[in-house]
């Protein structure tokens, strides 16, 4: 009788858990670019002159320019299946081998994105200028807390001091910078109701922001860099988009291969635009 027992197959190839889209691309300002290097010019604040004689000299102001460079970046996946595998396969892998390789071009997109963020920028006439990130004026510190109102408080009002546009501010936060914000005492009914719909998914804006849930935020001896930001102030460049190819190798005895491609840049455009707000995790 147990050589008569069936065993039986899954005719499904399941995708382990992962994150599958770009949480940040739709957050930051995107442009379609051409070339290794693009430039992006900017020009900053000025000041009106108040006239105090009739006649007088008409005033020229000579308004600041500035440009920022952003530096594409190549990324590749490919992956063969045997074409004498198929047959001894319920189900052809390829279409999921596609769809994993796409979620691991967004997720390359978001870290693109993270890593301008708080790196150095560059610009300048020629791109050689460098910008780091202001961290004594940027940086909310951890103080050995997690994610709490005054942290969030303190860096909404670094971006209200310089004057960075209300509309469009998004913060990135973990899971339990998300779960700290639960146990915040100074929150009154209202704001907790609002802010356990904001932990449960139900809503994702609080205090004018725009929340984004991000595992892949930077984290160092329990310190996770939490960001916030204008969309403006971080730019994402497409040379190309993601491409997917699937076909047979001639050179791998027509094996198939499946090859995504796609390049990016990331750069952050304006140093008031962003802030980092640093929170302890030990758990």
């Amino acid at each position: 009788i147990t050589t008569a027992m069936v065993e039986q197959y899954s005719a499904n190839v399941q995708i382990l858990m992962q994150q599958k889209e770009s949480r940040f691309r739709s957050a930051v300002r995107v442009e379609t670019v051409t070339g290794k290097n693009a430039f992006f010019d900017q020009i900053s604040a000025t000041a009106a002159v108040q006239r105090t004689n009739r006649h007088a000299d008409t005033p020229l102001i000579d308004t600041p320019h500035l440009r920022r460079r952003v530096t594409l970046v190549d990324y590749d996946w490919a992956d063969l299946i045997d074409n004498l595998d198929n047959p001894k396969l319920l189900t052809d892998p390829s279409s999921k081998y596609a769809i994993n390789a796409r979620n691991a071009m967004n997720r390359a997109i978001d870290d693109a994105i993270i890593d301008a963020a708080l790196g150095s920028a560059y610009g300048g006439v020629a791109g050689g200028t460098t910008y780091t990130f202001d961290t004594s004026n940027k940086r909310v510190a951890h103080a050995s807390t997690g994610l709490t109102l005054a942290k969030l408080l303190s860096a909404k009002q670094k971006l209200d001091a310089d004057e960075v546009d209300e509309e469009d501010r998004f913060i990135a936060v973990g899971s339990l910078g998300l779960a700290d914000l639960l146990d915040i005492q100074e929150l009154t009914s209202a704001d907790y109701a609002t802010v356990k719909a904001l932990v449960n998914g139900e809503i994702d804006t609080f205090l004018g922001f725009n929340f984004i849930r991000s595992e892949r935020l930077d984290i160092a001896s329990y310190v996770r860099s939490n960001l916030m930001w204008q969309r403006n102030s971080i730019l994402l460049a497409l040379g190309q988009d993601i491409t997917v190819d699937i076909g047979p190798r001639r050179d791998k005895n027509m094996a198939v291969q499946v090859y995504l491609g796609m390049s990016i840049g990331a750069v952050r455009m304006d140093e008031d635009g962003v802030v980092e707000i640093q929170s302890w995790e030990s758990t």
